[in-house]
C-alpha cells in the first residue's frame, strides 16, 4: 500500500464517520469509517517505516581493464 492509498483510506473513512448521516441496514457506517481510518493510518506508518529502511546498493567498478588482442598465423582464404 502506498502513501496515496493510505491517505485515500483516511479521507474516505473520515467522510463516512463524520459527514455521512445515512443508515444502511445491518451496517454501521461510523464503524466502517473508523476501520478505514485505522487501516489508512497503519498503512501510512508502514510505508514510512519501510521507506526509512531502504538501502542503496552500489557496485564497484573493476580496478583495471585488460585489452585482449588475438593474432592468427593463418592466411585468409583466397
Amino acid at each position: 500500500m502506498g502513501i496515496g492509498t493510505s491517505i485515500f483510506l483516511l479521507a474516505v473513512g473520515a467522510i463516512l464517520t463524520f459527514a455521512v448521516n445515512a443508515s444502511v441496514g445491518g451496517v454501521d457506517l461510523d464503524v466502517v469509517g473508523w476501520i478505514l481510518m485505522a487501516a489508512g493510518v497503519l498503512g501510512l506508518v508502514m510505508v514510512l517505516l519501510m521507506r526509512g529502511r531502504r538501502r542503496t546498493v552500489t557496485t564497484a567498478e573493476p580496478v583495471a581493464y585488460q585489452r585482449v588482442e588475438e593474432h592468427r598465423d593463418v592466411a585468409p582464404p583466397l
